[in-house]
């Protein structure tokens, strides 16, 4: 059975637009696996405190402090927050654009799970990603337009996320926009049904996976997501499909 982790980040709630437009991701994922789970985190009422002292000072740490190795304070908090992503086979990002890049909420969920020696380490040819890669759809709403027109404003926010969710493994994201919120309504009614078109567009020429692909897709992920650890015999039928995975992996 598949999880998907439904996170929302408007402070609005329901009534925006990056939140509807998420909900219509999961639609959309649930008419592929009608049986899924949903996990919902809710962020935009500042759910997720900022990091603690003992956190930040492990970020730039060599080794993991007595606060680290026990998840006390921010670290408890964000074991449960890396679990949640862990388990999830997608994961749908609901999200405002503000002032050009991820509102505060969405930063507080990101430091929280981009954690060094948990969903990354670092070598000595930098940081390289600890968890299995898993399908991410990002809903993003703007009040201005900022992928094409003349009033194009500026977009830190795509570049940012797919930076950071690479550098813990999550390296395929799909992005979809509701973009020029504060236009008038008729003008948002088309951006509305142009990116129903997209969406619709892009999940028909997806293709359910088989049930043997599901089952290599999840062995792998017991891999990755127990620190890439070759624990299957030899004789294992997907062992050839998991060692060129977990080889692709490791040379992210």
């Amino acid at each position: 059975m598949a999880n998907i982790l439904h996170i929302n980040c408007s402070p609005v709630g329901p009534r925006s637009e990056s939140y509807k437009l998420s909900e219509r991701i999961v639609a959309l994922l649930l008419k592929r696996e009608p049986t899924a789970t949903i996990t919902g985190r809710f962020l935009g009422s500042g759910t997720i405190p900022h990091i603690d002292a003992e956190y930040a000072a492990a970020l730039g740490a060599a080794e993991a402090s007595s606060a680290e190795k026990r998840l006390e304070g921010s670290f408890s908090l964000s074991e449960e927050l890396v679990q949640e992503l862990e388990i999830a086979d997608y994961v749908v990002i609901g999200t405002p654009m503000h002032n050009f890049t991820v509102p505060s909420t969405l930063k507080a969920w990101i430091d929280h799970v981009a954690r060094v020696r948990r969903t990354f380490t670092i070598g000595r040819q930098g940081k390289v990603a600890s968890l299995r890669d898993r399908p991410v759809f990002v809903a993003v709403a703007s009040g201005g337009r900022y992928s094409s027109g003349p009033a194009r404003q500026p977009d830190f926010l795509t570049p940012y996320l797919n930076a950071v969710l690479g550098m813990i493994g999550l390296c395929d994201v799909t992005f979809f926009s509701i973009e020029g919120t504060a236009l008038s309504p008729e003008t948002v009614a088309v951006i509305r049904a142009e990116t129903e078109r997209k969406l619709e567009a892009h999940f028909s020429s997806l293709s359910s996976p088989s049930p043997d692909e599901l089952a290599k897709q999840r062995r792998l992920g017991e891999l990755l997501d127990d620190g890439l650890k070759l624990t299957f015999p030899a004789s294992d039928p997907v062992a050839p499909f998991i060692e060129e995975q977990l080889t692709s992996h490791r040379g992210r």
